[in-house]
């Protein structure tokens, strides 16, 4: 009999409680010390179990993943291509609008008021100086003409009367048949007649010079580049009145043997114009030809609206291929002073905290800066600040580049975008 059955004898024959023995006590203390043991032991192996169990799986998937994903990890970064920023040339070149005129430009008006009686050349006639363009016919002006020319012979008579007159009182004095008074009087009523003679002649001048404008002549050799009139027209010297769409010139008539080039310049432009400034300028009509034009001067005045100057250059256009009239683009080329580079129009980044370029740090880390834009062209784009020499700038930047982000460089391949070295032309 073990030691326990024993104890359970005495207990079932003594009836005592285990109360009254201290030993027993004792003993039932460790044996239920002994049972949380017991129940301690199996928990611990059933966690450890569940442990293992999970450690196992998850080594498990890390293999799968490893089998099914053999790259090292910088496979799964982002791959980026990268241009250099490349410093702008130490010139300028801006294209301005400009108007091409004639060498000379006249406007040629009646100055007489009267009907057109006929008109001899169209436009694009090349006329000669003093050649007739037009004659214009004037009723009042020919019969004011003619009155004027009667009141000179009436004025005429009238003095050749006096004269007579003052001649024979004046023969007559020595005899002291007439008066002193009477000869002084008449001597001077004839020098008053003289001068009325000499105002009537001046009046037949004034009037033969305007019968002089019935007839339109060319002012110099030229072309005429404008006719405004017809037959039966109603013209004066404000033009030709029968136009209902305002009071017009008669004719215009214009040198183009040699043309002139206006161009308003901004501010900033202005202290680079100086003689033997050339400008490349191309015109609608002709857009595979380029002209050269010369400078020729500056108005030294800014216009206060635009803050701009006037500048004239000029061209030989003995083959008239250019006709005055025709809107220019002036390219103007002028040494600047800064410090800016090119970049592809493609890396411009566009954020809440406005324009912005991705570039690279020297870990290959994604950094936004944010640049001041100085131009634009079609592919290209001109950044005043912002930029340094050493960037090394994201082409085409995902939106899905944080600040920071670990990226992975690649070489562009032959024919792609390499970048503003060689932008194409504009």
């Amino acid at each position: 009999m073990t030691p326990r059955q024993m104890d359970d004898h005495n207990e079932q024959e003594g009836g005592a409680s285990s109360g009254d023995d201290p030993v027993r006590g004792y003993r039932l203390l460790r044996e239920q010390i002994a049972r949380y043991r017991r129940v301690l032991t199996a928990a611990s192996i059933v966690i450890l179990s569940c442990a293992f169990y999970l450690a196992y799986h998850i080594h498990g998937s890390g293999t799968d993943a490893a089998a099914l994903h053999p790259d090292p990890p910088e496979a799964t970064l982002h791959t980026v291509s990268v241009v250099p920023a490349v410093p702008t040339p130490p010139t300028e070149t801006v294209t301005f609008p400009g108007n091409i005129m004639g060498w000379y430009e006249a406007s040629i008006y009646a100055r007489v008021t009267g009907y057109v009686k006929m008109w001899y050349k169209r436009y694009g006639d090349a006329v000669k100086t003093g050649e007739v363009l037009a004659e214009i016919s004037t009723p009042d002006l020919d019969a004011e003409y003619e009155q004027a020319k009667a009141a000179l012979k009436s004025q005429r008579a009238w003095y050749k009367l006096t004269d007579v007159t003052a001649k024979r009182l004046i023969g007559l004095r020595p005899t002291y048949a007439v008066s002193e008074q009477s000869v002084t009087v008449q001597a001077q009523h004839m020098k008053t007649q003289a001068a009325v003679v000499r105002a009537a002649e001046q009046k037949v001048k004034n009037i033969e010079a305007f019968i002089g404008f019935k007839t339109l002549r060319a002012p110099f050799d030229g072309v005429v580049i404008q006719r405004n009139i017809n037959v039966g027209d109603l013209v004066s010297k404000e033009g030709n009145l029968s136009n209902p769409s305002g009071i017009t010139n008669l004719y215009t008539v214009a040198v183009i043997d040699k043309l002139r080039l206006f161009v308003n310049v901004p501010e900033r432009f202005a202290p680079f114009l100086h003689p033997g400034l050339t400008v490349d300028v191309t015109v609608p009509q002709l857009p595979d030809r380029h002209f050269t034009f010369n400078f020729l001067t500056i108005a030294r005045h800014f216009q206060a609206g635009t803050r701009t100057v006037t500048s004239v250059f000029t061209i030989d256009n003995t083959d008239h291929a250019l006709w005055p009239g025709s809107y220019a683009q002036v390219q103007i080329t002028a040494p600047v002073n800064r410090q800016a580079f090119k970049m592809p129009l493609t890396a411009l980044v566009f954020q809440e905290a406005g324009a912005q370029v991705a570039v690279l740090t020297e870990d290959d880390r994604v950094h936004y800066k944010r640049i001041a834009i100085g131009r634009l062209t079609a592919h290209t784009i001109d950044v005043a600040e912002g930029l340094s020499a050493n960037d090394r700038i994201i082409n085409n930047p995902s939106n899905a580049l944080l600040e920071g982000e670990k990226v992975r460089v690649v070489t562009s391949e032959p024919g792609e975008d390499q970048g503003p070295a060689s932008p194409p032309s504009e």
